[in-house]
Order: C-alpha cells, then sequence, then structure tokens
C-alpha cells in the first residue's frame, strides 16, 4: 500500500457515480503531481518535503507534527460559520475540559469506567422522561454515534419485531417494508439498504412537504415493519403529525387487522419541542410510537458524534438483538452497531442537562 486520499469530485469509482467524501480510494504517487508538504519552518527535520501519502522515513518531534498538521487544517472552513453544519460547534469552556478528561475512557468498558456508564444511565432516564415515557413501562434506551446509528437500532427492532409476529402467523418474512416520507435524512435509505427492507416512499405535493396521515396509511400492508415519522425535517424543519398519523394506523387496525407501530426520527425536533411546544403529543404519548431516536450533537447542543435511541418497553426491543461479552471483566449488554468509542461525549451531554 502506498497510501489513501480523498476522491476529488470530478473522479468516478468503478461502479459508482461521482463518490466524494466519506469514501477515499489509493492515490497513484506516479501520477499524482501533489504528493508532497513543503513545511515553511526553520527546523532540521523539514529541510526536505514530507510526503503526504506514505509514512515518513524518518521521526519528528511531536511539536513539529503539531504545527505541521494545526497549520494544514487552517485551509478547513471556520466550523463557527457554519451555519448548514446540522450540529453543535460551540460549547461552554468547562464541557470542553470535561470532554478533554474523558477522551481516553473506553465507553464499552462499563466495569473499567463505572461512573461513565452511571452517567450513560443517568442521560437515558433523562431524555425517556423528556420524551414522556409511560412510568408504568420498563423503558430502555442507549447512546449512539449519531442519530443515524440510532435510526438504523429502531430500525432493526422494528423488523425483527415485525418477523416475529409474521412467523407465530405462519407467514412468510421475506418482504419487509417500511414506509416514510421521500423526505427521509439519508440513513434510511441505508437502513432499508443495507437490512433488505423495501423502502415505501410517500411522495410530497405541492405545499405538502412531508408524510400525512391520510397518504402513509396507503402504503402499509401486512408485510410493513413500521412508519417512519419525521419530527423535524432536514429541508424545512417541519413537524410531521405524528398523533394524527397514530390515530390513522389506529383505524386501520380496526378496519383491516394491521397492527403497524410507529417510529419517530426526532433527530432534530427531539431536543427542542419538549421545551417550547410541551403540550404537542408526538412522543410516547401517543401509544403507537414504540421508538424514538434523537441527535445530542445537534439541539443536544454536544459536540458530534452522539445520539440516543429509547424504546418503550422491552417488547419493544427483541432480546435477541442484545449481546452480553465478558471479555472486558463483566457481564455486559451492548445493542450497538459499533463497539469502542470514547465515553466524552456522554459527559457532554450529561453536563448540558446540569448547567442553568
Amino acid at each position: 500500500m502506498k497510501g489513501v486520499g480523498s476522491i476529488p469530485p470530478h473522479i468516478n469509482v468503478q461502479g459508482f457515480p461521482a463518490i466524494t467524501g466519506m469514501i477515499s480510494k489509493k492515490m497513484n504517487l506516479h501520477q499524482n503531481q501533489d504528493t508532497e508538504l513543503t513545511p515553511t519552518y526553520g527546523a532540521r527535520i523539514l529541510n526536505t518535503s514530507v510526503s503526504r501519502y506514505e509514512l515518513p522515513e524518518h521521526e519528528m518531534l511531536p511539536r513539529t507534527a503539531y504545527s505541521l498538521i494545526h497549520d494544514e487544517l487552517m485551509l478547513d472552513g471556520n466550523s463557527r460559520l457554519n451555519l448548514a453544519t446540522f450540529v453543535t460547534t460551540w460549547m461552554e469552556p468547562e464541557a470542553q475540559q470535561l470532554m478533554m478528561e474523558t477522551f481516553d475512557k473506553n465507553l464499552i468498558d462499563k466495569d473499567e469506567y463505572p461512573q461513565t456508564a452511571e452517567i450513560e444511565k443517568r442521560c437515558v432516564n433523562i431524555i425517556a422522561r423528556l420524551w414522556n415515557a409511560p412510568d408504568h413501562q420498563e423503558t430502555i434506551g442507549t447512546s449512539t454515534i449519531g442519530s443515524s446509528e440510532a435510526a438504523m437500532l429502531c430500525g432493526m427492532a422494528l423488523k425483527w419485531c415485525w418477523r416475529a409476529r409474521m412467523r407465530a402467523a405462519g407467514k412468510p418474512t421475506d418482504k419487509p417494508n417500511l414506509v416514510m416520507g421521500i423526505n427521509v435524512q439519508v440513513c434510511w435509505e441505508k437502513f432499508s439498504r443495507y437490512w433488505e427492507v423495501e423502502p415505501r416512499y410517500v411522495p410530497m405535493e405541492p405545499h405538502r412537504y412531508h408524510l400525512s396521515a391520510q397518504e402513509a396509511i396507503k402504503y402499509c400492508d401486512e408485510n410493513t415493519i413500521g412508519v417512519v415519522t419525521i419530527f423535524g425535517s432536514t429541508f424545512d424543519g417541519s413537524y410531521e403529525p405524528i398523533k394524527e398519523i397514530g390515530a390513522a394506523l389506529d383505524h386501520l387496525q380496526a378496519e383491516q387487522g394491521l397492527d403497524i407501530p410507529m417510529h419517530v426520527d426526532a433527530a432534530s425536533g427531539g431536543f427542542v419541542a419538549p421545551f417550547i411546544q410541551p403540550d404537542r403529543e408526538w412522543d410516547f404519548r401517543v401509544p403507537r410510537v414504540v421508538s424514538i431516536n434523537a441527535s445530542g450533537h445537534k439541539y443536544g447542543l454536544v459536540y458530534p458524534g452522539v445520539g440516543w435511541a429509547v424504546w418503550r418497553n422491552q417488547e419493544a426491543l427483541p432480546e435477541e438483538l442484545i449481546f452480553n461479552v465478558n471479555y472486558l471483566g463483566g457481564q455486559m449488554p451492548t445493542f450497538t452497531l459499533n463497539f469502542s468509542r470514547p465515553g466524552n461525549q456522554i459527559v457532554a451531554q450529561y453536563s448540558g442537562s446540569r448547567k442553568d
């Protein structure tokens, strides 16, 4: 291997149209002219150019490496001025200090870092109550790497529950579908493709830019694993009528016997509506809502990336999706797509719930 570089916007990878950014490919060092950095410092180690795409032949002092990379990153945009980034770009100095102090704590290792695990549990409790989780049910939840992972975990739970219902009824399980508006975030497209679920996108119409109750039920059948509603559309920030969609699904069940659950993607609105529109019923007050996800790094006011997934009760999250690992010291349940990750974002989320 010679090195890895981001694909310029004009380059097509075989079989893919103009992929950029998140996908990278090996650079041809013989054809690419821009393969070296030319430092502007007077250090002895920097009397020659430094390769961009290969490991250097000689070591350099940490301070020198820092200066070299720090100055190159000045070519990035100023995150504080990026109003379209969809993530938090400023936190108080005290919160930043807490994050610095907990970068090295692996959140998955709950036996070694029990207090960080306790703080995660507190966050799940705070958020569940913020979303009006029923007191008489055992609500459960988890932190994730952003709202996209949380959405996929909730989608998996919907599929597994639907499959169990279909098998119990002696029906086939090879054609699951998911009903949602065409305005969903790309994570739902990923979920549908990765987990082989047919996405049933409800199109927009003039003066209707998100899912409606009347349109949602037109796309439902016995193979529908759930209806995804968006609480804070990526495109215009609007709330979908979750209570009305729930009522329409209740009516559908009464007429046709189809018991279809709802998931709320509250990536943007989950940390907004409870404070400025507390009487709006969009969360677990709607009986058909079985799970909710949200982004801690949007209006949860934490640096990226942290998300949250909460299920109404244990029945909404099949036990077979939860794994128990014991090689980090003790028995530890886990339900994530990732494994090791820093605990600092969880600590930062909790610190935000403590301040005035």
